[in-house]
């Protein structure tokens, strides 16, 4: 079997390193716990449905001490009265990845990728793999050479820390 992501990613000719884990912390706040990240050097891949017919896909990265704000900036972009994320079937049909392991780069299927300016802001970040038994460290230029990339000011809203 192929790997997308890697060959994407090799054919494009950018920076990355492949991070091994435990497929159980794949989830971004048990990686980032387990293996001693911070949330603001990881950023989730995030498939949002425009309810239209048909439905209109997106892929938005964002921080892990973000929200999307799909309510109002993602559907005002897709153009739809309303939106959601997609389900983790829907997510699995367009991107052939498990919920934990989605990345933007070797989907199966071509989608435009929006990327919460903050991010581009990082150092380095951590971001899905493609599978649940690795992540990827990548530079913001690795996200911004994706050829359906757009950065997006105000994508996110950081979210405040627990008391």
């Amino acid at each position: 079997m192929s790997d997308l992501v890697i060959e994407q990613l090799d054919g494009l000719g950018v920076d990355y390193e492949l991070v091994e884990c435990d497929p159980d912390l794949a989830d971004t706040a048990a990686f980032c716990e387990a293996y001693g990240y911070a949330a603001e050097d990881s950023a989730n891949a995030i498939v949002v449905v425009g309810k239209a017919d048909p439905p209109v896909f997106t892929m938005c990265l964002v921080l892990a001490d973000s929200r999307l704000d799909v309510n109002k900036v993602v559907r005002k972009r897709l153009g739809v009265r309303k939106c959601s994320f997609a389900s983790a079937d829907q997510t699995i049909e367009l991107t052939g990845m498990l919920i934990g392991g989605v990345t933007p780069f070797g989907t199966t299927t071509d989608l435009d990728l929006w990327i919460d300016a903050r991010v581009m802001e990082r150092e380095r970040l951590i971001i899905g793999g493609g599978t649940r038994d690795r992540k990827l460290l990548v530079p913001p230029a690795t996200l911004a050479a994706h050829p359906f990339a757009e950065v997006v000011e105000g994508l996110a809203k950081v979210v405040p820390p627990a008391e």
